[in-house]
Protein backbone atom coordinates (compact mmCIF):
# COMPACT_ATOMS: atom_id res chain seq x y z
CA UNK A 1 0.00 0.00 0.00
CA UNK A 2 0.96 3.56 -0.62
CA UNK A 3 0.42 6.50 2.25
CA UNK A 4 0.78 9.88 1.99
CA UNK A 5 2.02 11.29 6.19
CA UNK A 6 1.35 15.09 6.42
CA UNK A 7 3.14 16.63 9.04
CA UNK A 8 1.69 19.37 11.10
CA UNK A 9 2.68 17.84 14.63
CA UNK A 10 4.66 21.60 15.52
CA UNK A 11 3.46 24.57 17.03
CA UNK A 12 4.92 27.49 14.71
CA UNK A 13 7.05 29.36 16.84
CA UNK A 14 9.12 31.26 14.17
CA UNK A 15 5.93 32.64 13.06
CA UNK A 16 5.78 34.89 15.75
CA UNK A 17 3.13 35.87 18.26
CA UNK A 18 -0.10 33.84 16.56
CA UNK A 19 -2.60 32.20 18.28
CA UNK A 20 -3.05 28.85 16.43
CA UNK A 21 -0.21 26.72 14.84
CA UNK A 22 1.25 28.11 11.00
CA UNK A 23 -0.23 25.49 9.05
CA UNK A 24 -4.02 26.67 10.48
CA UNK A 25 -2.62 30.30 9.18
CA UNK A 26 -4.64 31.26 6.07
CA UNK A 27 -3.65 31.09 2.29
CA UNK A 28 -5.66 32.50 -0.18
CA UNK A 29 -8.40 32.83 1.93
CA UNK A 30 -8.33 28.79 2.73
CA UNK A 31 -5.87 27.27 5.30
CA UNK A 32 -2.31 26.49 4.31
CA UNK A 33 -2.76 23.04 5.62
CA UNK A 34 -5.83 22.52 3.44
CA UNK A 35 -3.71 23.54 0.49
CA UNK A 36 -1.17 20.80 0.87
CA UNK A 37 -3.73 17.95 1.75
CA UNK A 38 -5.58 18.96 -1.46
CA UNK A 39 -2.40 18.05 -3.67
CA UNK A 40 -2.13 14.61 -2.08
CA UNK A 41 -5.70 13.82 -2.38
CA UNK A 42 -5.44 14.82 -6.49
CA UNK A 43 -3.31 11.85 -6.86
CA UNK A 44 -5.07 8.89 -6.72
CA UNK A 45 -2.45 6.38 -6.17
CA UNK A 46 -2.42 6.57 -2.59
CA UNK A 47 -4.42 3.93 -0.15
CA UNK A 48 -4.66 6.26 3.00
CA UNK A 49 -3.11 10.40 3.92
CA UNK A 50 -2.55 10.28 7.62
CA UNK A 51 -2.65 14.14 9.07
CA UNK A 52 -0.63 14.05 12.17
CA UNK A 53 -1.75 17.16 14.58
CA UNK A 54 -0.76 18.72 17.70
CA UNK A 55 -2.74 16.79 20.24
CA UNK A 56 -5.26 19.92 21.45
CA UNK A 57 -5.95 21.40 17.65
CA UNK A 58 -6.80 17.60 16.54
CA UNK A 59 -10.67 18.61 16.57
CA UNK A 60 -9.73 21.99 14.98
CA UNK A 61 -8.14 19.82 12.14
CA UNK A 62 -10.50 17.54 11.65
CA UNK A 63 -13.54 20.45 11.43
CA UNK A 64 -11.47 22.59 8.75
CA UNK A 65 -11.10 19.32 6.60
CA UNK A 66 -14.69 18.61 6.75
CA UNK A 67 -15.17 21.97 6.11
CA UNK A 68 -13.03 22.73 3.47
CA UNK A 69 -12.72 19.04 1.77
CA UNK A 70 -16.30 17.39 3.36
CA UNK A 71 -15.96 13.69 4.84
CA UNK A 72 -13.34 11.44 2.81
CA UNK A 73 -12.58 8.10 3.91
CA UNK A 74 -9.14 8.20 2.87
CA UNK A 75 -8.00 11.04 5.29
CA UNK A 76 -6.56 9.85 8.76
CA UNK A 77 -6.33 12.47 11.78
CA UNK A 78 -3.71 11.30 13.90
CA UNK A 79 -1.99 12.69 16.72
CA UNK A 80 1.58 13.54 16.26
CA UNK A 81 4.59 12.73 18.25
CA UNK A 82 7.18 14.79 20.37
CA UNK A 83 9.62 15.62 17.21
CA UNK A 84 9.24 15.23 13.52
CA UNK A 85 10.96 11.24 13.49
CA UNK A 86 8.46 10.51 16.78
CA UNK A 87 5.61 11.96 14.58
CA UNK A 88 6.26 10.03 11.81
CA UNK A 89 6.11 6.76 14.21
CA UNK A 90 3.41 7.76 15.11
CA UNK A 91 1.24 7.52 11.29
CA UNK A 92 3.84 4.15 10.94
CA UNK A 93 2.09 2.88 13.89
CA UNK A 94 -1.26 3.39 13.07
CA UNK A 95 -0.67 1.65 9.66
CA UNK A 96 0.45 -1.53 11.87
CA UNK A 97 -2.25 -1.71 13.83
CA UNK A 98 -4.76 -1.13 11.79
CA UNK A 99 -3.48 -2.72 7.99
CA UNK A 100 -0.46 -4.21 8.86
CA UNK A 101 2.73 -3.62 7.38
CA UNK A 102 3.98 -5.44 4.03
CA UNK A 103 7.22 -5.93 2.19
CA UNK A 104 6.37 -3.50 -0.43
CA UNK A 105 4.30 -0.87 1.51
CA UNK A 106 5.93 3.15 1.41
CA UNK A 107 4.92 6.11 3.44
CA UNK A 108 5.43 9.46 1.22
CA UNK A 109 6.32 12.02 4.07
CA UNK A 110 5.25 16.20 3.79
CA UNK A 111 5.51 19.67 5.48
CA UNK A 112 2.24 20.70 5.91
CA UNK A 113 3.06 23.82 4.87
CA UNK A 114 4.96 23.17 1.98
CA UNK A 115 1.76 24.03 0.05
CA UNK A 116 2.85 24.39 -3.45
CA UNK A 117 4.44 20.55 -4.41
CA UNK A 118 3.38 19.20 -7.68
CA UNK A 119 2.05 16.29 -8.99
CA UNK A 120 5.48 15.22 -10.42
CA UNK A 121 7.08 15.56 -7.16
CA UNK A 122 4.46 13.66 -5.78
CA UNK A 123 4.88 10.62 -8.56
CA UNK A 124 8.31 10.60 -8.59
CA UNK A 125 8.41 10.21 -4.67
CA UNK A 126 5.85 7.32 -5.00
CA UNK A 127 7.89 5.50 -7.84
CA UNK A 128 11.70 6.02 -6.13
CA UNK A 129 9.94 4.70 -2.69
CA UNK A 130 8.82 1.94 -4.17
CA UNK A 131 12.56 0.89 -6.55
CA UNK A 132 14.94 2.10 -3.97
CA UNK A 133 12.98 2.47 -0.46
CA UNK A 134 14.68 5.98 0.51
CA UNK A 135 13.84 9.07 -1.44
CA UNK A 136 14.66 12.77 -0.49
CA UNK A 137 13.51 16.02 -2.23
CA UNK A 138 15.88 18.60 -2.75
CA UNK A 139 16.90 21.52 -4.90
CA UNK A 140 20.41 22.11 -6.20
CA UNK A 141 22.42 25.07 -3.41
CA UNK A 142 22.04 28.06 -4.75
CA UNK A 143 24.18 30.14 -2.46
CA UNK A 144 27.30 29.07 -1.23
CA UNK A 145 27.30 26.81 1.59
CA UNK A 146 29.24 28.23 5.17
CA UNK A 147 29.96 25.54 7.66
CA UNK A 148 31.06 26.82 11.28
CA UNK A 149 30.75 24.65 14.29
CA UNK A 150 31.24 27.62 16.40
CA UNK A 151 28.46 29.98 15.41
CA UNK A 152 31.36 32.82 14.89
CA UNK A 153 34.09 31.50 12.44
CA UNK A 154 34.22 29.40 9.04
CA UNK A 155 34.79 25.60 10.08
CA UNK A 156 34.33 24.52 6.28
CA UNK A 157 33.40 25.85 2.11
CA UNK A 158 32.30 23.08 0.79
CA UNK A 159 32.36 22.84 -2.74
CA UNK A 160 28.94 23.98 -3.89
CA UNK A 161 27.98 22.17 -6.99
CA UNK A 162 28.31 19.15 -4.22
CA UNK A 163 25.66 20.73 -2.09
CA UNK A 164 21.57 20.18 -2.05
CA UNK A 165 18.97 22.25 0.07
CA UNK A 166 16.69 19.64 1.27
CA UNK A 167 12.77 20.19 1.24
CA UNK A 168 10.09 17.57 1.39
CA UNK A 169 8.53 15.13 0.55
CA UNK A 170 10.61 12.37 2.27
CA UNK A 171 9.80 8.78 1.02
CA UNK A 172 10.79 5.33 2.32
CA UNK A 173 10.06 1.71 2.64
CA UNK A 174 8.01 1.18 5.74
CA UNK A 175 9.62 -2.20 7.18
CA UNK A 176 13.16 -0.70 6.58
CA UNK A 177 12.09 2.56 8.17
CA UNK A 178 11.09 0.67 11.31
CA UNK A 179 14.02 -1.22 11.39
CA UNK A 180 16.66 1.52 11.42
CA UNK A 181 14.72 3.64 13.62
CA UNK A 182 14.32 0.73 16.09
CA UNK A 183 17.99 0.39 15.84
CA UNK A 184 18.62 3.63 16.55
CA UNK A 185 19.78 4.95 20.40
CA UNK A 186 17.71 7.14 22.56
CA UNK A 187 20.75 9.70 22.15
CA UNK A 188 20.45 9.18 18.18
CA UNK A 189 17.12 9.70 17.98
CA UNK A 190 16.88 13.03 19.95
CA UNK A 191 19.64 14.30 17.84
CA UNK A 192 17.87 13.07 14.54
CA UNK A 193 15.86 16.18 13.28
CA UNK A 194 15.75 14.54 9.25
CA UNK A 195 14.31 11.17 9.10
CA UNK A 196 16.64 10.40 5.56
CA UNK A 197 19.72 10.24 7.86
CA UNK A 198 18.41 7.22 9.77
CA UNK A 199 18.62 5.54 6.45
CA UNK A 200 22.12 7.30 5.84
CA UNK A 201 23.58 6.39 9.06
CA UNK A 202 23.06 2.45 8.21
CA UNK A 203 25.00 3.11 4.92
CA UNK A 204 21.70 2.67 2.80
CA UNK A 205 21.40 4.96 -0.25
CA UNK A 206 19.04 8.03 -0.08
CA UNK A 207 18.06 8.45 -4.18
CA UNK A 208 17.31 11.84 -4.69
CA UNK A 209 13.87 13.78 -6.45
CA UNK A 210 14.62 17.14 -7.89
CA UNK A 211 12.14 19.53 -6.03
CA UNK A 212 11.45 23.37 -6.81
CA UNK A 213 12.36 26.61 -5.76
CA UNK A 214 8.61 27.43 -5.06
CA UNK A 215 8.00 24.46 -3.00
CA UNK A 216 8.94 26.54 0.00
CA UNK A 217 8.28 26.00 3.80
CA UNK A 218 6.06 28.59 5.59
CA UNK A 219 8.09 29.42 8.47
CA UNK A 220 8.18 33.09 8.83
CA UNK A 221 6.00 35.91 8.23
CA UNK A 222 7.92 36.54 5.43
CA UNK A 223 7.47 33.45 4.11
CA UNK A 224 3.76 33.65 4.58
CA UNK A 225 4.48 37.17 2.56
CA UNK A 226 6.21 35.20 -0.03
CA UNK A 227 3.73 32.18 -0.05
CA UNK A 228 0.44 34.13 -0.66
CA UNK A 229 2.33 36.46 -3.79
CA UNK A 230 3.08 32.76 -5.13
CA UNK A 231 -0.71 31.68 -5.14
CA UNK A 232 -1.51 35.23 -6.42
CA UNK A 233 0.31 35.16 -9.24
CA UNK A 234 -0.81 31.61 -9.90
CA UNK A 235 -4.45 32.34 -9.81
CA UNK A 236 -3.55 35.59 -12.34
CA UNK A 237 -1.91 33.07 -14.77
CA UNK A 238 -4.57 30.19 -14.51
Amino acid sequence: MIYAEILAGGKGTRMGNIHMPKQFLTLNGKPIIIHTIEKFLLNDRFDKILVMSPKEWINHTKDIIKKNIGDHDRIVVLEGGSDRNESIMNGVRYIKENHGIFDEDVIITHDSVRPFLTHRIIDENIDAALKYGAVDTVIEAIDTIIQSVDGESISDIPVRNTMYQGQTPQSFNIQKLVGYYEALTDEQKEILTDAAKIFALKGEKVRLVRGEVFNIKVTTPYDLKVANAIITEKINND
